[in-house]
């Protein structure tokens, strides 16, 4: 703890820095943090950062708690849950904030966090060498029918060999697998396809539903569907199925519901149940809350050992997303998804089934992943070390390293 700013060189840092600047604004209040018996903070007045800690109030966030519970979360690489704010706020810190100014200024706080910290260089981006005029995979359009209406969904497809399908996670959209495209070590043994759930990125809702009168919410009927029905239209034999997070969890409930439609599922943080009250989330989906705010809690599952830019990448593709999505797609993952009471069912002689859960994911966590494996006998399990929630997107080299054995599996089996 000795090596933390002075309050004064942590303004400073505060007052030129751009992030921060841009993530108060419109705000008349302040930041507050309690270290132990050290005070650091500013006030803001109308967006603008002013030097000095500001007293409590009720326009004031603050976050206190003792020196020791404070030092592993203000570490140069934060370990394993110390890294995200929320899960701290659990664990021993205290927050005093009005819950909507909290939810609103999130961002704020989690980057003057980021400001206590000892600077540590992160990984530069990697993209597979010299960028090419275009990349690999081309898009199109696919009508498929879905709950008895016709949904016109997004992918994209690039490859040659084993076709597998690519799901993405809750609220977000295909581009997260941007990255295995320009792989050549698999793109050269499989068909790779990314798709966009119903309702995100470029898979509009269907014109056959008067669906903005109505909450969106994903129930596990219909998602089994699509992959299903995908694989259908597309001619595909038995695919591949690779999904992360909502993603990863269906790739364990297709393989209890439709083994003999897949050759093998690789979930990518996979679990047996996740659980948790959605009504703890209202600022996923509240008025006057920006879609900063969900970003930048999920750059929180990311792992500060990857590239900043490839995080920041996962940010805006959940700030570009439409609010309802991430919410509803949270019905299936924290609600009804639940193989507890039935994965003795799943058979891995049918279909080859594959978990891997990130070090620093404290949602699909590294023990969910490991309860999964004992729980499915012959399937496999990795640790992803040095990487958290989205894998593919916030550190896809690390990824590729532990996907690659799989995919070799699979390919072997084929």
């Amino acid at each position: 703890m000795n090596s933390l700013p002075s309050p004064d060189e942590l303004a400073a840092r505060a007052a030129g820095d751009g992030e921060l600047g841009l993530a108060v604004r419109h705000w008349t209040g302040g930041l507050r943090l309690e270290v132990g018996d050290r005070l650091y903070g500013f006030s803001v007045d109308g967006g603008e950062i002013r030097p000095g800690v500001p007293p409590p109030g009720p326009e004031v966030i603050t976050v206190s708690g003792p020196a020791e519970v404070w030092e592993p979360v203000l570490r140069g690489v934060p370990p394993r849950f110390a890294h995200a704010l929320s899960v701290m706020l659990r664990l021993g810190l205290r927050l005093d904030a009005d819950p909507l100014r909290y939810w609103q200024y999130l961002p704020a706080l989690e980057r003057l966090v980021e400001l206590l910290r000892p600077g540590v260089p992160r990984p530069q981006p990697d993209e597979g060498g010299p960028v090419p005029r275009h990349d690999a995979p081309v898009g199109g359009y696919v009508h498929v029918e879905l709950a008895d209406l016709d949904h016109r969904l997004y992918y994209e497809r690039a490859g040659t060999g084993i076709p597998m399908l690519l799901q993405h996670t809750a609220g977000a959209h295909s581009v997260q697998w941007r990255h295995l495209f320009e792989r050549p070590e698999i793109t050269d043994r499989f068909q790779l396809i990314a798709y966009d759930l119903p309702f995100h990125g470029k898979s509009i809702p269907p014109v056959g539903q008067r669906w903005w009168e109505e909450p969106y919410q994903l129930t596990s009927g219909f998602l089994r569907q699509v992959p299903v029905a995908l694989a259908r239209v597309l001619e595909l034999d038995r695919p591949v199925f690779m999904g992360c997070s909502v993603g990863g969890l269906l790739a364990l409930d297709l393989a209890l519901n439709h083994p003999d439609r897949f050759r093998a599922v690789i979930a990518v943080e996979g679990s047996l149940h996740i659980g948790g009250d959605p009504a703890e989330l209202t600022g996923f989906w509240h008025p006057q809350v920006s879609n900063q705010t969900k970003a930048r809690l999920m750059e929180s599952l990311c792992s500060p050992t990857s590239p900043e830019a490839y995080v920041k990448e996962v940010s805006q593709v959940y700030s570009a997303g439409w609010p309802p999505a991430f919410l509803g797609d949270l019905h299936y993952y924290m609600v009804e998804f639940d193989l507890r009471a039935r994965v003795a069912e799943i058979d891995t002689n049918q279909v080859g089934v594959h978990i891997l859960n990130g070090e620093y994911d404290y949602s699909g966590t590294v023990e969910m992943g490991v309860a999964a494996h004992r729980a499915i006998p012959g399937s496999t399990h990795t640790v992803m070390s040095g990487v958290g929630h989205f894998p593919m997107q916030e550190n896809p080299a690390e990824f590729v390293r532990h996907l690659l054995p799989i995919l070799d599996a699979v390919a072997a089996s084929a």
